[in-house]
């Protein structure tokens, strides 16, 4: 038995043998180094073609007509270009399909993507979005919220979508300018071409279309549309104000602007548009032609749908427009603007551009324009913007206090006839048209017109209105900080609410309610002086009672509505009616003499009434014709 577990001579001679025969004939398949160097090319070659082919595969996967190919067969470029036409070729170029290229100044940087050749992301580089833990920059465009598609029309009547394929970039720098051309190519001499020149310190992109040889590859019976669609991310504190002033504008016809009203799914189909601004806030995106789009269609759709809660986007923006040929080629001159909703800066590219701010039509748009923008801009650049406002308050209610002093000196001559009207009344109480004829005699002979207190008043109406045009479009107050008030372009929250209160909001601003206290002592003055100056009439609302409502409603109006409203237009109007309680205070009680004014009335009675002017003549006439009718038809 112990013999049989040793191992004899004759096994390890076997195993030997076939060891050596083994490795004999590994010798012999071993391949020589030219079969080793052709395997390797064919490797290579294989991998190339593998690559080209995939490539080819993901252009063409993103239209629906192309079948899925197999990246192994050549014979699929074929299929891919009676698809794609001869946009095909440009799958075959050496192109990082992810790649983009980067345009930046001092003020502006713009990343522009292979895919699509259009910008992907925006930055201002000198402006930061509210953010509540941390700083960042304004991005307009970031993570796909912007698109810009032309939409080509193939011989064989294909819709591509450009966006969808890829360009070739060619950066150079041209003196200070940069200049990036993208290329969508459908041959070697035949392309799609975007053009970008970025200048120094510069918002303003020059943005050119053109095309070379595309009649071969598209149908140019038609124009093509250029698609562009925008949602506006959320950038300043209080939504509810941003969402307010975020809109489409543009201008059309040679010089009149308009907008698209806000809302849910709101369209226009303007004509001969010179630009379009996506306009939010305080920042705003625009496509500027040098040739008006003969026609535009415009999409508005608001996407907050509860203001009580965070968000990221206010508004969906879309906007087609129809590009034409022109023998046979594309070549459309434009600009792009991303940059401040600033009337200074817009104002000074001379395209009219100032006119997305919303100023007020009219006298109060020439207000805001030629004395509001100067004159705070003028104290702004001296002073902190706080004390700017307060200053610029002051001056402007100084320069409206003849028009205050009239207006009260006239309730004070009112107030002074106001026994002997309370007895012509009483006289003519059956007679209305006899009352009214006497009490306009009455006025005549004292020398005191009733519509002086109302002229006045009616001359600040447009320097209020400016006032609430103005501040809300004034960029310079956005995060400017003054007392407590961290963002005069916003409310100044001093306390958080736990709840929602319906129009009035979840926090408290103390602004609003400053100046509400400042209006209700305001109209507790003036209100008595306006029921002494107007005695009630019969048939007519009494106005004691009416005027007793609003001393409680225009505050509680002034609180509720300003709560989220901006801090720097609060301050404005508080401060406004602080001065003009004590412009009243010094006329009332220094400069006007109750006494003086009746012993002039008295006088003026003495003498020859006044000749009448043609408005009280026509009255007059108006009155007695309507008194003898009434006697004849006794």
């Amino acid at each position: 038995m112990e013999e049989n577990k040793k191992l004899d001579l004759n096994t390890i001679i076997g195993f030997v043998l076939i060891f050596g025969i083994l490795m004999w004939i590994i010798y012999q398949n071993q391949p020589s180094t030219e079969q080793l160097a052709a395997e390797k090319a064919k490797s290579k070659s294989e991998k190339s073609v593998t690559a080209n082919q995939q490539s080819i595969k993901e252009v063409a996967s993103s239209f629906q007509e192309v079948p899925k190919l197999n990246p192994t067969d050549s014979s699929q470029i074929n299929v891919l270009k009676s698809k794609l036409g001869n946009f095909a070729y440009t799958a075959t170029l050496p192109i990082d399909k992810t790649g983009f290229t980067v345009l930046e100044n001092d003020v502006i940087q713009l990343k522009i993507a292979n895919k699509g050749g259009y910008i992907v992301e925006t930055k201002l580089k000198k402006f930061e979005k509210f953010h509540k833990n941390s700083k960042k920059i304004v991005e307009l465009i970031k993570d796909n919220n912007s698109r810009f598609n032309l939409q080509l029309l193939t011989k064989n009547n294909i819709v591509l979508n450009s966006s969808d394929l890829i360009f070739e970039p060619s950066f150079v720098k041209i003196g200070e300018n940069q200049v990036l051309t993208m290329r969508l190519k459908a041959g070697a001499n035949e392309y799609l071409e975007y053009k970008y020149v970025l200048k120094p310190n510069n918002y303003m992109v020059d943005f050119d279309i053109q095309s070379q040889g595309l009649s071969n590859s598209l149908n140019i019976s038609k124009p093509i549309d250029l698609q562009w669609d925008l949602k506006t991310y959320r950038n300043e504190k209080s939504i509810v104000y941003e969402n307010r002033y975020t809109d489409i504008r543009y201008e059309y016809e040679g010089g009149k602007e308009s907008s698209v009203n806000d809302g849910k799914d709101k369209e226009e189909a303007p004509e001969k548009v010179s630009f379009i601004a996506f306009k939010q806030h305080f920042f705003s995106s625009i496509l500027v032609t040098s040739t008006p789009f003969s026609k535009v269609k415009l999409y508005s759709n608001k996407l907050v749908n509860d203001e009580k809660k965070d968000t990221v986007f206010t508004k969906q923006f879309k906007a087609t427009i129809p590009l034409a040929f022109t023998n046979g080629e594309l070549n459309h001159k434009m600009s792009w603007y991303f940059g401040p909703t600033d009337y200074k800066t817009l104002k000074a590219y001379d395209k009219n551009l100032d006119k997305i701010i919303p100023l007020g039509w009219g006298i109060f748009g020439w207000i805001n324009k030629f004395i509001f923008i100067p004159l705070f801009g003028f104290l702004s650049s001296y002073i902190a913007y706080g004390i700017a406002i307060i200053i610029f308050t002051i001056l402007v209610k100084i320069a409206m206090s003849p028009i205050t002093y009239k207006s009260f000196l006239s309730q004070a001559k009112m107030k002074v006839l106001r026994p002997e009207i309370t007895e012509l009344n009483e006289k003519f109480a059956k007679d209305p048209m006899k009352k009214q004829q006497e009490t306009m005699k009455l006025y005549n002979k004292a020398g005191v017109n009733p519509m002086a207190g109302c002229i006045p008043a009616l001359i600040q109406i447009p320097f209020m209105y400016a006032s609430f045009q103005f501040f809300p479009s004034a960029f310079e107050l956005r995060q400017k900080g003054f007392l407590w008030a961290d963002d005069l372009s916003s409310f100044d929250e001093i306390f958080k609410l736990p709840f929602n209160i319906p129009v009035y909001g979840d926090h408290i601003s103390l602004f609003p309610i400053l100046a509400a206290i400042a209006i209700f002592f305001y109209m507790k003055m003036t209100s008595g002086d306006q029921q002494m100056a107007a005695p009630q009439q019969e048939g007519m609302p009494d106005m004691a009672k009416m005027m007793k409502i609003m001393i409680y409603i225009s505050p509680i109006m002034m609180l509720l509505f300003f709560n989220n409203y901006g801090s720097g237009l609060s301050l404005y109007n508080f401060i406004s009616n602080l001065i003009t309680i004590a412009i009243m205070y010094v006329i009332k009680n220094y400069i006007v003499d109750s006494d003086k004014i009746h012993a002039q009335i008295q006088e003026n009675k003495m003498k020859e009434p006044k000749k009448q002017g043609r408005f009280q003549q026509k009255l007059q006439e108006v009155m007695q014709q309507a008194e003898e009718q009434k006697k004849l038809k006794k």
